[in-house]
């Protein structure tokens, strides 16, 4: 083919920004040749050596899901067989940039265009923060950065009247870093450096801001608020203590009450025995009144006495009188308790003193 079947050649840029949608132009004057063999031909070139199809017309049929990241996006904006094969990209992206060839081929015969896409990103919504101490006499920065957009990206911090949101200009002590324009810095801290400030991203596509709040604080609040915290953090303690005490002196008490009635004490006294004579009323009243130890005492006395009346009077009585008296004797005579008997009824020995014997002797 010689240069005389090139019948034009367009050449144009386009600027869009993403998201949005452009039309890049390809007309032609093929269509009238002969239908059955036009073809046309969509391609980007990615790089010098590297290019993929958009979209084609070939054999009277349409092919539009020729890549999956355009798939759905593009297509023939009208009657591409009369001559106007325009091309359609909708919801632009970062990845449709680049140079698209529009090739039209009809009976021999050529035409074509190149046009340029842009597509710019404006900046994602910052992010605000802060870095230092909201003190009196303190420094503090405000950073300000977009994550995403088309560089370059420049950044102003304003000031903003809470009143009517009004954009103000920034304290006369604040310092814009120049490398880094993101960054204000606010030298020695007042009270009329509080407020509302806002970080403004811009670039060729749009722009975007976010608002951070500052404010400043005296140093003696600090103070007093630190010391409040730590008296309530040593009242609580304080607290928690006393309580633990109280609990462990009752849970003390109340197992020295448990254990109490298992102790054995030696200096205990011993439970009294009343032993009741069933004989006699009388003398039976006597041996509950008095302990185990006058039990004894009394047996012994009788016992002597009727040893003593037997040697005495027993020579000077008549045999009928000796006996009518040993009788009597008998019936008014206290009874001899028997020591195992007194063991089982729950008395407990007593050791009488030699004194005390000697006394009931005579």
């Amino acid at each position: 083919a010689s240069c005389s079947v090139w019948l034009c050649e367009a050449q144009t840029e386009f600027k869009r920004v993403a998201e949005e949608n452009v039309t890049l132009p390809c007309h032609h004057r093929l269509g009238l040749l002969e239908q059955g063999s036009l073809d046309i031909e969509w391609l980007l070139h990615i790089s010098e050596t590297v290019q993929k199809a958009v979209i084609t017309y070939s054999g009277g049929r349409v092919y539009d899901d020729l890549n999956e990241e355009q798939k759905g996006r593009v297509s023939f904006t009208s009657n591409f067989l009369a001559g106007d094969a325009s091309l359609q990209i909708i919801s632009l992206q970062s990845s449709d940039a680049g140079k698209y060839i529009c090739k039209v081929k009809n009976a021999g015969q050529y035409e074509w265009a190149r046009i340029t896409l842009k597509v710019v990103e404006k900046p994602s919504k910052p992010k605000c923060w802060l870095e230092g101490e909201l003190l009196e006499g303190k420094e503090l920065s405000l950073q300000c950065r977009s994550a995403s957009g088309t560089a370059p990206i420049s950044y102003r911090w304003q000031r903003i009247s809470e009143e009517d949101e009004r954009a103000e200009q920034l304290p006369p002590n604040s310092r814009v870093n120049i490398s880094n324009p993101g960054q204000v810095l606010l030298k020695n801290l007042t009270q009329t450096s509080t407020g509302l400030y806002q970080c403004v991203a811009t670039n060729e596509a749009g722009q975007e801001s976010c608002v951070v709040q500052v404010t400043v604080q005296h140093a003696q609040n600090i103070s007093m608020i630190a010391g409040a915290v730590c008296g309530v953090v040593v009242g609580l303690s304080l607290l928690f203590l006393v309580v633990r005490l109280t609990i462990r002196r009752k849970e003390k008490k109340r197992y020295e009450e448990e254990e109490a009635p298992n102790e054995i004490r030696e200096d205990a006294e011993a439970p009294k025995a009343h032993l009741v004579k069933p004989s006699s009323s009388s003398s039976g009243s006597r041996s509950s009144r008095s302990g185990s130890s006058s039990t004894r005492s009394t047996a012994n006395s009788a016992s002597r006495s009727q040893r003593t009346l037997s040697t005495e009077a027993t020579p000077h009585l008549t045999p009928p009188q000796y006996s009518q008296r040993q009788l009597d004797r008998k019936e008014t005579e206290p009874k001899k308790v028997d020591y195992n008997n007194l063991v089982k009824m729950g008395a407990t020995p007593v050791m009488v003193p030699a004194q005390s014997r000697a006394f009931q002797t005579v």
